[in-house]
This record gives C-alpha cells, sequence and structure tokens, in this order.
C-alpha cells in the first residue's frame, strides 16, 4: 500500500504504523537456559549410554566409554540446545504475536473448552484399552482427546460470554463490566473523514486507546490515491485526522494489524473485531451504527452527541424570559434561561421585572458559556424602523388643496407685466407677416 499521506513530525506516519512491527527479541538469558537445559539432558543420556556399552575400556586415547559418551552428549546437547532455543524462542514469539490480537476473555474460554473437550474426549475413549493390540489403543485415544479438545476451545471461544457469565453465575459474582475507559474503541472511516472526533479528545471527553483496523486505514488510502479530487480530499483530511490523534496526550492510537478473512465488506469486518475484541465501535454511519447495534456491539455514534450538546433554544424560538436588569446598549434588557443561559432582549428596558415572550434572533456559543440574543414576540420584526409622518388633516370645509406656491416658469418680472396688463403679447396673439 503506497503512503500518500502527511508526514508525521515525529518520523512517522499512520501508512506507516501500518507495516507489522517485529516483536520484541527473547532475551539472551531465556536463549541460554534453554541451551543449558538441552545439554544436560544429552549429557545425561551419553553417559547412561556409554556406561552401557563398555564404561571402563578405554576408547579413545585417555577416554572410556562412559566419558566419551559424556563428551559427545555435551557437544551434540550444545549444538542442539542453540537451534532448539532459537526455534522455541520464534515460536513463542509467534504465538505471543497471535495471542496480543485475542482479548483475555476468548483465551480465558478457550482454556475452558480445552480442558472441557479433553476431559470429554479421555472419558469416551477410554474402553479403546481394552483392545488386545495396546500399541493401538494409545494413538487412538490420544487422537480422540486432541480432536475433542480442539472443537471444545473453538465452541467456548465462539461463546465466550456464555461461558465467562456461566462461571461468574457458579463462583456467585455478577460478570465483570469493564469501566467505559477501559473498553477500547474502534473508529470508523467516517469518523477519521469527520474530524469532530479531534476536538471531543481535545475537549478531554473521549480518552483510552483507539483502534484503526487495517481495513479502515486501507479505505482512507484507497479514498486518498482516488481520481475524484472530492474523494481525494476526504481520503487526505482522514490520514491528516489520525496523524494528528496520534500526537495527542489524552488518547493512544494503535493500528490493529489483522484481517478477517472470509469477510469482504469492511462494516462487517469493523463488526466481527469489535465483537472478537470486545470494544466498542465510533462511527458516523447510521446503517453501521444499526447493524453492529444488532449484533451486541456497543456504538458511540458522534452525531448523537451532537444532538445532545444542541442549544436549549434556536433562532426563531419563542421563550418566556423574566427581565431582570438593564442592558448595555439602549434600549437592552437582560434576562436568563433555566439552563443560565444568558438572554439580551432588544427594546425591553421599559418592561424590567416583567416576564417577556422572546424571540430567538441568534445564539452565539463560547467557551464561557452561551448568549442569547432576541427581540420581544409581541411586537412586529420591523418595530425599530421610523415610520413616516403622516401630513396634516385639512381644516373642516376647505377643499384640501395646497395654498399656492411662488409661480414657476416665468420670471418675477414678467409675472408683474401679466399681472399690470403691460407684458409684450404672446407670439401666438401677434399677426403673421407674409413672405414676400
Amino acid at each position: 500500500m503506497t503512503s500518500s499521506s502527511a508526514p508525521d513530525p515525529a518520523g512517522g506516519s499512520v501508512a506507516a504504523a501500518a507495516r507489522p512491527t517485529r516483536p520484541p527479541r527473547t532475551p539472551y538469558a531465556v536463549l541460554e537456559i534453554l541451551r543449558l537445559l538441552v545439554v544436560v539432558f544429552f549429557a545425561g543420556a551419553g553417559y547412561q549410554l556409554g556406561t552401557s556399552v563398555d564404561g571402563d575400556r578405554l576408547v579413545l586415547g585417555a577416554l572410556n566409554g562412559t566419558a566419551l559418551g559424556l563428551v559427545l552428549g555435551c557437544g551434540l546437547g550444545y549444538v542442539l540446545g542453540g537451534v532448539l532455543g532459537r526455534r522455541t524462542a520464534a515460536a513463542a514469539e509467534v504465538t505471543r504475536t497471535r495471542l496480543h490480537e485475542v482479548s483475555a476473555d476468548t483465551l480465558v474460554a478457550g482454556a475452558v473448552g480445552v480442558v472441557g473437550g479433553v476431559l470429554l474426549g479421555a472419558g469416551v475413549a477410554w474402553p479403546v484399552f481394552l483392545l488386545p493390540q495396546t500399541y493401538l489403543a494409545f494413538p487412538l485415544f490420544g487422537i480422540v482427546v486432541v480432536v475433542l479438545g480442539y472443537i471444545g476451545s473453538q465452541i467456548a471461544m465462539s461463546k465466550r460470554d456464555g461461558v465467562l457469565a456461566l462461571f461468574g453465575e457458579r463462583a456467585g459474582r455478577a460478570p465483570r463490566v469493564l469501566p467505559p475507559s477501559v473498553v477500547p474503541r474502534i473508529i470508523d472511516t467516517s469518523v477519521a473523514v469527520d474530524g469532530r472526533v479531534l476536538d471531543v479528545v481535545r475537549a478531554g471527553f473521549l480518552h483510552g486507546t483507539l483502534l484503526v483496523p487495517n481495513p479502515v486505514l486501507a479505505e482512507l488510502q484507497g479514498l486518498a490515491d482516488a481520481g475524484d479530487d472530492l474523494r481525494r480530499s476526504r481520503g487526505r483530511r482522514g490520514l491528516e485526522v489520525l496523524e494528528s490523534l496520534q500526537r495527542e496526550d489524552g488518547v493512544e492510537v494503535e493500528v490493529l494489524d489483522l484481517d478477517v478473512p472470509g469477510v469482504h465488506e469492511v462494516d462487517a469486518k469493523l463488526v466481527r473485531i469489535c465483537l472478537d475484541r470486545g470494544a466498542a465501535l465510533l462511527t458516523l454511519d447510521t446503517n453501521l451504527a444499526k447493524a453492529a447495534g444488532l449484533a451486541g456491539v456497543r456504538v458511540l455514534n458522534l452525531h448523537a452527541l451532537s444532538l445532545a450538546m444542541r442549544p436549549p433554544v434556536a433562532a426563531g424560538d419563542d421563550v418566556p424570559v423574566l427581565l431582570l436588569k438593564a442592558g448595555k446598549e439602549p434600549g437592552q434588557a437582560v434576562g436568563y434561561l433555566d439552563d443560565g443561559s444568558m438572554v439580551v432582549v432588544e427594546r425591553s428596558r421599559s418592561r424590567l421585572g416583567m416576564s417577556v415572550p422572546v424571540r430567538v434572533t441568534s445564539v452565539l456559543t463560547t467557551a464561557n458559556g452561551r448568549l442569547v440574543f432576541g427581540r420581544p414576540a409581541d411586537e412586529p420584526e420591523d418595530a425599530s424602523t421610523p415610520r413616516p409622518r403622516r401630513p396634516p388633516a385639512a381644516p373642516p370645509g376647505s377643499s384640501g388643496a395646497p395654498p399656492p406656491g411662488p409661480p414657476v416658469g416665468p420670471s418675477a418680472v414678467t409675472a408683474a407685466r401679466l399681472a399690470t396688463g403691460t407684458a409684450p403679447p404672446s407670439p401666438a396673439a401677434m399677426p403673421a407677416r407674409r413672405r414676400p
């Protein structure tokens, strides 16, 4: 899988974390102890073999049969002990890595199933020792015991919740329930792309271990490498959010290098991983949340969290508010909601001490609290705009026509001549001249 995510300042990235890390090597002292035990075993075997052949007769120089068998046993044990020790250490590391992917409840249930299967196999297979051919009895007995032990372990691990609950009731104790802070959370692709989980972590409401399975990381990588610009930006945003979570102190982000064989859908893989590890699912996908809830997985939906944290009032709501004091601006009055949020009401200073229906116009949320702005709901919305004044009514008996004003158009001299009759005649009143 190619890495196109932004590099981590710490020197790595989420895509790089997806590569399986080499488990720590077995301590050197453990290897030497295993080699020493093998040397002692082969030395004892060589001593017994040399003594039984010819212990007193000199075989090689000053060495008799007993000494030669002891020396050869020590040498062979030293060589085989090193090989056996390294192979045993490698097998132990592989076992430890595989067991790390399995929850403790599954291990306990599997051990109970193995013990039950072995006991059942021993009870069923003991009649084989009545056969006259004893060399057939032991192999048949071993086969039955091993097969039933394996079947018992598989059944017990698949039904681990019922097995552990049964043993808890038999012991007189209620089944152990892990506190929410200990239960790991598995992140869905939608949560990484959304990015709000980073704010929730920084606010201190989400802590513990956040698990990112390989299917989620592969899906984000596919989005980041897509040809569509929108899908590419969503994938890169998801990878950047995961890298930012790795740098946060309140949580520990762990990439699960595991897959679910035989399952192709990413959602189905997440549900199976949650069931196997006893983890909660952190998602924003409604359909996935419903499917996981039906399967018995605890679901943490950030949409439900946002609905729970939404303001008690929104713009356009009408709420009764008791006005207690004057505001800073002219005409403002201040009251409070039941949750303690301050409400600033415009044009209401004259109604102090009264409960006024307030229509919310805006809500401002800050780190210190919530501030609500509104206006009286029983007043029109444009009550603050000045209304045009009407002209004064005409006195009774008048025509209502406005008084004549000064002449418009002719000059004052022309108006005076027209009033005295000395004005020159208009061009229309003059006789027309005949053309020659």
